[in-house]
């Protein structure tokens, strides 16, 4: 639909007047009956009748969590159709068309994976997928034993009228919203008017079309969390509560929300899941009449999908969706090389590199440093148990000739990705003790390793391979691809026949290279979007942390801190690495120069209250807390640690204010149920903390899962060092068969595949 309405100029006004008029008001495309009370009781007793209520008739929708605004069902031909609403929002209508939203519920690879589902355990187990990608179904009752498998408004996906029909949200996710029942206009006195509307009667009241489909908090990322953030509840595994995407907490945490103090960069302004997916566009061709100043939020909601617009032939989407994949999300540097050294040397580091000159001898074994910045997203790349996604870094090494001598992250000639690549992905066990190469979810029993990279924060890759031992030079280039499934998904889901591969586009988002000689290297001039020196050296610093090696990431912001010197993070960033390597004193200094250079620095405040309460200095620690709070008021961080730094004083009212507010933000913040069952017991709330604590006994890692990732680890060795946080990546070990890879290409369907033909733009 669309962001807001607004006043037709005389020429849309014409247009949009001849349209409703050139269909004589037909209402062929919405609802054929009037709805009323009565009419909707009588739905719902005669789909109660035969429906399956697993879960009792209290939850009939679980184990999705969306929900209507009577808790019960709501007749599917109370949705206007979108060639209803496209009958006006026509660029709207053609650009939702070929959406991820649109074509939600009818890919073949989605209706693989839900009918895995349904013969596993029931259908009635897939209203957990449905609740976000079939939404009509699961609320008309249609997901349920018995039902029909084929549902005229399934065409539709997610429609204009599940979002704009939306009538609150919670950030729980798993479709944690409330559906009301449709109204395309209100009445004089506000009332919604369910049923037939002539696009006549909208035109002619704009103001009461935009109070029934419009709502302030559609603008804002809390509306989008409630399906692009997701669990797996017990509901679905029978086995206890897991955490599947947190779309909403990686965003809300990252500099782009601008809510917390604790990112390592900082943004200018606010952005929003809309302002990323939905910005606005001038009209082209198509007239819309919820285009504002000729402009329109796009409702393609550019992503990452794409096997949507290939699959479809939505070939303007596809140059659209590549584009957004390229557009400044990563920064790669191939930050340093360290050449060996005689057995009983130190070997030396020389970073950043194309700085200062070096010599390399013939035949030397070299480790190539590569440090890949997310910059450009506010979550994480890729989205957290998005098992199937793949995202990788492809090094290669070539001679002068163009030769590739080494290599890794190449695509095999079965289809699939080199296994030993570093990917950015994650390996989900079952209950057998295998991988759920299926996207099979609800047999989840573990993650054994998370290699995602999250939003500010940078990866550092070490490749080692041999100089040639002749006084040829070599090219060493690192490249982040990204192709939507890895290959054993996609042909499930494409239902290949056995030795056939789906061929999907495979995307290079960003590359950089860089010469190597034998023998001397001279200092270069920076290359083409490069970082400058400081935030190189940042950028390995961040890395390093998070690859635990805290002495060299210190040196690392070291090297900002000379740099920049008025840099306020800097020191700060030094402390934030003695205090995860646990030197809470020697991290005070720091904190006291990052303060001298911006007083009242909310970042460095934070980390210097965590180092006075390890010292036990209490009231200095939650006088320091409260100010980053005045700050950041949403700040889940500070209310988390402020509200332990309570509790420790046994101010136990005032831990429970900090600790309920952080469950406003999140409602399942796995410290605040277990601080919470705590606190509500020593102020005498047993029921409050029977809640708590069932929350956090489901919802805490089971300590013997990870026999089940320790085992598959041990029998996959060629994936075993990417759980390890520091690891080196030897590409002279790596087979002559291993670096004949297949071309790299975005080639369109193969022969013999199925592919529809694009649908009709209605």
């Amino acid at each position: 639909m669309q962001r807001r309405l607004i006043s037709l100029t005389p020429s849309a006004r014409l247009l949009t007047s001849a349209a409703a008029f050139s269909i004589a008001l037909s209402l062929a495309a919405v609802a054929q009956t009037q709805d009323t009370p009565e009419s909707r009781l009588a739905y719902n007793q005669k789909i109660a009748k035969d429906y399956t209520y697993r879960y009792g008739v209290d939850h009939p929708f679980l184990p999705s969590n969306m929900t209507s605004d009577t808790g019960k069902f709501i007749d599917p031909k109370s949705f206007a159709t979108a060639q209803y609403c496209g009958h006006c929002h026509q660029e709207a209508h053609a650009e939702w068309r070929q959406s991820a939203h649109s074509n939600s519920n009818r890919a073949p690879w989605y209706l693989r994976n839900v009918n895995l589902l349904n013969a596993e355990k029931g259908i009635s187990f897939s209203r957990h997928c449905e609740g976000c990608h079939d939404p009509i179904a699961v609320v008309a009752g249609a997901i349920t034993e018995g039902a029909p498998r084929k549902r005229p408004y399934d065409q539709d996906g997610v429609t204009c009228m599940v979002c704009h029909s939306i009538q609150s949200v919670t950030t729980r996710g798993t479709g944690s919203y409330v559906l009301g029942e449709p109204a395309v206009m209100v009445d004089e006195s506000g009332k919604p008017i369910h049923g037939p509307v002539s696009d006549q009667e909208i035109l002619a009241h704009l103001d009461r079309h935009s109070a029934a489909v419009m709502k302030p908090f559609y603008k804002t990322p809390e509306f989008c969390s409630s399906c692009h953030k997701a669990a797996l509840p017990r509901t679905l595994n029978d086995y206890k509560w897991q955490r599947a995407i947190s779309l909403y907490e990686e965003y809300q945490v990252s500099s782009f929300a601008k809510q917390s103090p604790l990112p390592f960069y900082k943004k200018d302004v606010v952005s929003t899941c809309q302002t990323c997916h939905m910005q606005r566009e001038a009209l082209v061709s198509l007239p819309d009449p919820g285009a504002k100043d000729g402009k329109l939020a796009s409702h393609r909601w550019l992503g990452a999908n794409t096997v949507v617009p290939q699959y479809y032939h939505f070939e303007e989407q596809m140059k659209r969706v590549t584009a957004f994949l390229q557009n400044n999300v990563f920064n790669v540097d191939i930050f340093a090389v360290e050449p060996s050294a005689p057995e009983g040397t130190q070997a030396s580091l020389i970073a950043p590199l194309g700085k200062d000159p070096f010599t390399l001898n013939a035949g030397q074994r070299v480790t190539v440093s590569v440090v890949i910045q997310n910059k450009g997203i506010a979550h994480s790349h890729v989205p957290e148990q998005r098992d199937m996604y793949e995202s990788w870094v492809a090094f290669t090494v070539k001679n002068a000739q163009g030769k590739t001598l080494a290599q890794s992250g190449f695509i095999q000639p079965n289809g699939k990705l080199d296994p030993a690549a570093h990917s950015f992905t994650n390996r989900l066990i079952n209950k057998s003790g295998g991988i759920n190469d299926l996207h099979q979810v609800w047999d989840n029993r573990v993650v054994a390793f998370n290699n995602t990279i999250q939003s500010g924060r940078s990866q550092l890759i070490r490749y080692e391979f041999t100089m040639p031992h002749t006084d040829s030079p070599v090219t060493v280039t690192a490249t982040v691809r990204y192709r939507r499934f890895d290959q054993t998904f996609m042909d499930f889901g494409m239902s290949m026949p056995q030795g056939q591969h789906y061929q999907q586009p495979i995307v290079d988002m960003v590359s950089t290279s860089r010469t190597l000689n034998v023998g001397q290297n001279d200092a270069t001039k920076p290359l083409l979007n490069e970082n400058p020196e400081w935030m190189r050296w940042n950028n390995s610093g961040i890395a390093l942390l998070d690859a635990q090696q805290y002495a060299a990431s210190v040196d690392a912001f070291a090297h900002v801190a000379k740099l920049r010197p008025d840099y306020a993070d800097a020191p700060t960033n030094i402390a934030i690495t003695l205090i995860a390597w646990e030197k809470y004193n020697d991290a005070l200094p720091y904190l006291q120069k990052s303060l001298s250079l911006a007083k009242d620095n909310a970042r460095a405040l934070y980390y210097l209250a965590l180092v006075q309460r390890n010292e036990g200095k209490v009231d200095d620690a939650i006088a320091n807390l409260q100010k980053v709070i005045a700050a950041f008021p949403q700040s889940r961080d500070a209310h988390r640690e402020l509200g332990f730094t309570l509790y420790q004083q046994h101010k136990y009212d005032l831990a429970r204010t900090e600790y309920e507010y952080v469950q406003s933000i999140d409602p399942d913040d796995l410290a605040a149920h277990y601080n919470l069952s705590i606190i509500y017991r020593r102020l005498g709330l047993k029921d409050k903390a029977a809640v708590e604590s069932a929350y956090f006994a489901d919802q805490k890692d089971d300590p013997t899962a990870s026999t089940y990732a320790l085992e598959y680890l041990r029998k996959h060795r060629e994936v075993a060092q990417e759980s390890v946080p520091w690891h080196v990546h030897d590409l002279d070990q790596r087979g002559a068969d291993e670096t004949q890879p297949v071309p790299v290409t975005a080639a369109a369907p193969q022969s013999g595949q199925s592919s529809p033909n694009s649908p009709t733009l209605k």
